[in-house]
């Protein structure tokens, strides 16, 4: 089975924003159409492994809420941030069991990686570094 034409447009886009280097200031209306391709891609997907390298835990724990919300799931995550201190974080979450991983960060990097799980090799990958506000407010 192969994926349509218009999904194929959506994962290369997808492909263009990743591993970006420099970070780029994109307008609003870029910022709309990465999401609306984000969720497009995430919808053909199995399920997605969502991992986030933020500066401390309420950080990256407000980030995946976001980004669940974003793309359409209920889940929430609760994570006591006293637990942690106030230092980096690499947070990962399996969309397929609604659950976690949490540990130190050591890393330079702040954002946010999604990987969709597909046997369909067009669209099984990893994707990003993608913003940690993309789905804020």
């Amino acid at each position: 089975m192969s994926i349509s034409p218009e999904l194929t447009a959506v994962i290369a886009l997808l492909q263009q924003k990743s591993c970006v280097t420099t970070p780029v200031r994109e307008s609003e209306a870029e910022r709309e159409t990465l999401r609306q391709n984000l969720r497009l891609a995430c919808q053909a997907a199995d399920w997605e492994n969502i991992g986030i390298c933020a500066d401390n835990v309420a950080v990256a724990t407000t980030t995946v809420q976001q980004y669940l919300r974003g793309l359409g799931y209920d889940g929430t995550i609760a994570i006591d941030p006293g637990e942690w201190g106030d230092h980096p974080v690499y947070l990962k979450f399996n969309t397929q069991k609604m659950s976690h991983y949490l540990d130190d960060y050591v890393g330079q990097y702040r954002g946010v990686l999604v990987a969709l799980q597909s046997p369909e090799p067009e669209l099984a990958g990893t994707y990003g570094h993608f913003p940690l506000d993309l789905f804020a407010g």
